[in-house]
């Protein structure tokens, strides 16, 4: 191998490392926001379970008003 040739060759295994390692970053990064946006659904659907059951009940407490009239 010719010494061009080989210098372009470390040229595009240095170009190539350095994809890897933003590629391994960038996924890194999404899992880390795959996580945080995990553990922000599961807090939404929390709150929306806690508001559906006070609205139920305020439903059921004027039911009950409705029907003592």
């Amino acid at each position: 191998m010719e010494k061009p040739d080989l210098s372009a060759l470390e040229a595009q295994i240095d170009e190539l490392i350095q994809r890897c390692e933003r590629l391994s970053d960038e996924n890194q990064a999404l899992r880390d926001q795959q996580g945080s946006l995990v553990t922000e659904r599961a807090s939404l659907i929390e709150k929306s379970e806690i508001a559906r059951t006070r609205v139920e009940a305020m439903i059921a407490r004027l039911r009950a008003m409705e029907i003592g009239t």
